[in-house]
């Protein structure tokens, strides 16, 4: 099985308007997307190598882009840096754009689990300082990463059911097309979230009930 391998003048220009960026060199593009599942059957180099220096981009990225905004620490601006540059926050910026559709890679979806999500953002971001520069990388980057969440809404959620009626919320999540949806319901109501990870769909769900009874009324009770 493989998805995504036959890339036509239609499929480039579409992932650049995904993107927000138009390449100069089509190549890397097409490199970005190629996933080492897929590298073994083409013979093409994968997206290793950018997701390498993807890494290296974003890091200087949002240091600088801290450095500039906050007259906190280093100490401090390290935490911060984490939050932009954590698993999760790279799997909600790829999520938002929609990156893992134009993915090339073989084997089934087996193939393409764990950190494939914010591996591929990081290789697209290597892609395009390669292309054009660190400005263009940057732009990118400022358009769709983002602090992840530091509050845990899964736990803000239990213990908001428990204090009212002493009730645990129930969690059902389905894969669908290498993506999770998950449903959690509590206090006679009910809220669907979705995410690149079991556990992102989770905490999206549980973000969205816990603000959807925090809206119908007071804590207090």
């Amino acid at each position: 099985m493989t998805n995504g391998q036959d890339w036509t003048e239609k499929t480039y220009a579409e992932a650049e308007r995904t993107l927000g960026y138009t390449f100069g060199d089509r190549a890397l593009l097409l490199k970005a997307f190629t996933h080492s599942s897929y590298s073994v059957i083409s013979g093409e180099e994968n997206n290793e190598r950018l997701e390498f220096l993807g890494d290296a981009v974003l890091e200087l990225v949002v240091t600088e882009m801290l450095v500039k905004r906050s007259r906190e620490n280093e100490g401090k601006l390290t935490e911060l840096r984490k939050q932009y540059v954590s698993q999760t926050a790279l799997e909600r910026a790829e999520a938002k754009i929609g990156l893992m559709r134009y993915l090339r890679y073989s084997g089934g979806e087996s193939n393409v689990g764990g950190k494939t999500n914010s591996n591929l953002f990081e290789a697209v971001v290597g892609a395009i300082y390669l292309d054009g520069g660190l400005e263009a990388a940057s732009a990118f980057i400022s358009a769709h990463l983002s602090e992840t969440e530091t509050e845990n809404y899964k736990t803000l959620l239990q213990e908001l059911t428990q204090e009212r009626e002493h009730e645990t919320p129930e969690y059902r999540v389905r894969e669908r097309n290498g993506r999770y949806e998950c449903t959690v319901s509590a206090l006679e109501t009910s809220a669907s979230g979705q995410g690149a990870s079991k556990k992102a769909a989770e905490t999206a769900a549980a973000k969205a009930l816990y603000e959807k009874i925090m809206k119908g009324g007071s804590r207090e009770f």
